[in-house]
């Protein structure tokens, strides 16, 4: 039997070699070199991105401009998202993100990780499936009534989808009994799906049933320490709010089901915003109209100033629990006198869907989508003349254009994106442009054939015209940053 099995595997080795798929060897014995296809070897250069291919269902933006459904649109993202084909709805409060939006929100993460990262915090990723139990002992399970998703096992065991993590993270860190007071301040982090049940979803991803949220958890070793911590989390979602542009009021609010001694909720002013403020004209305070009388008009803290009243979608919310949760389900630590000390907490959130749909709410026009510079799916577009026209000659400079770019700007590599759709004009292209919200958008034209070539440039977010030699082009896009 040995000798056959050697013949068939010696014909199988001579026709894989002859085929290449296996080195030929030389006469001393070495495998030769084998030189690789240049077609083989271009699969492995970053390709264009071409607006032809990004999944973006052309009948999808067709429900979103349909009648009916333009009556369930009750706010500016919802309407904006839907028709770019950005998002499309499955069912009430849950929807598809489309690839577009999974690169902005993708960014919007990395964001985070910056800020969160950069006090300490470490990411790590929880069960969305939650065990009764652990809502039993904080006595969660009954307060959070309907808007809990709730389900049995198939051994009628009761579980819940976390529409936060205080029980399970807590139970984590009991069960590490070794923690010392020398690795506190503990600051556990993640960014996951979450879930509830809504009564009427609406407005877009701007209250769902199921959505994104970073949610932070800090453990320290005494008040004075957790007030620290707070403190340094806040100012953390200052500078992420300040580093995607929009402008971000911290009111005072209220703890709700979640508890605590302290409550603060980050809001953008909409006039779709759920929430009423109170905001002090003279000084920094603002809150929730849940924490004072709503026909208070004196300011408590300056005493000089007026109360005015106005909305805001919440975005983001921290709290400091002290040892509600610690206590119940026994997180402790060893202090410096060697002995058992329960810890102090903090919880902190920041809707993550709800971030991306309030800043396209707020910095939006009725016409298109205009996004934070850093959350843009992509930066630039770059649009070719129309196939058969006049310019058409210009095409091949369009794509030698966006090498160039990325040539010359390795923060763009990725992020310019080529409008192949050459049988449609290019005022249709613009158009899409428009409403889909990219930065910056380059027409190759006419200009482009010039003994000094010239590119016809328009900046979205300030609606500014202008055209650009290449060296222009480059210097204008320099500054462009992305994460």
């Amino acid at each position: 039997m040995e000798p056959v099995i050697h013949q068939v595997w010696w014909r199988v080795t001579q026709r894989l070699r002859r085929t290449s798929l296996l080195p030929r060897r030389s006469h001393s014995g070495c495998a030769e070199h084998i030189s690789v296809p240049a077609s083989t070897r271009s699969r492995h250069i970053r390709p264009t991105p071409l607006v032809s291919r990004i999944y973006q269902p052309s009948h999808l933006r067709d429900v979103g401009q349909d009648s009916r459904v333009q009556g369930e649109m009750t706010c500016k993202s919802q309407r904006l998202m839907q028709q770019a084909g950005l998002i499309h709805s499955s069912n009430p409060g849950c929807y598809y993100y489309l690839p577009a939006t999974v690169r902005s929100m993708e960014k919007l993460v990395r964001v985070i990780d910056q800020e969160m990262q950069g006090i300490g915090g470490q990411k790590l990723d929880m069960p969305s499936l939650c065990s009764a139990d652990l809502w039993k002992v904080s006595e969660r399970w009954e307060l959070m009534g309907k808007e809990l998703f709730r389900l049995k096992d198939r051994h009628g065991i009761d579980y819940c989808l976390g529409p936060t993590h205080e029980e399970a993270v807590t139970t984590l860190v009991a069960h590490q009994t070794t923690l010392s007071y020398r690795q506190l301040p503990l600051l556990l982090y993640q960014i996951t799906r979450k879930f509830r049940d809504e009564p009427k979803p609406k407005f877009g991803l701007l209250r769902g049933r199921e959505f994104y949220m970073k949610d932070m958890y800090s453990f320290d070793v005494s008040e004075e320490e957790a007030y620290k911590t707070y403190e340094s989390v806040c100012q953390a979602y200052t500078r992420l709010f300040t580093r995607l542009g929009l402008r971000c009021v911290q009111v005072q609010a209220d703890t709700g089901n979640i508890g605590g001694k302290l409550s603060h909720e980050f809001q953008l002013p909409a006039d779709i915003g759920e929430d009423q403020l109170l905001v002090c004209g003279n000084c920094s305070f603002s809150a929730n109209v849940e924490t004072m009388s709503s026909d208070r008009t004196d300011c408590p803290q300056c005493k000089t100033g007026t109360l005015v009243e106005s909305k805001g979608i919440e975005v983001g919310h921290t709290f400091y629990l002290g040892k509600k949760y610690s206590r119940a389900f026994k997180a402790v630590f060893t202090n410096a006198q060697n002995n058992p000390s329960i810890a102090e907490m903090g919880c902190y959130g920041l809707g993550v869907t709800r971030i991306l749909a309030a800043a396209i709410e707020v910095m939006s026009t009725e016409e298109g989508i205009r996004w934070p510079g850093l959350l843009a799916p992509y930066q630039v577009c770059v649009l070719p003349p129309k196939k058969g026209s006049k310019m058409d000659k210009a095409a091949a400079l369009a794509e030698d254009l966006v090498h160039t770019l990325e040539k010359a700007l390795p923060q763009l590599r990725g992020e310019v994106v080529l409008d192949d759709r050459t049988q449609m004009t290019i005022g249709k292209r613009l158009k899409d442009a428009s409403i889909l919200g990219y930065p910056y958008v380059i027409v190759v034209g006419q200009g482009a054939l010039e003994e000094t070539p010239r590119f016809e440039v328009t900046c979205q977010e300030i609606g500014e015209k202008m055209f650009l030699s290449k060296d222009g082009l480059i210097d204008l896009l320099r500054k462009v940053e992305t994460v």
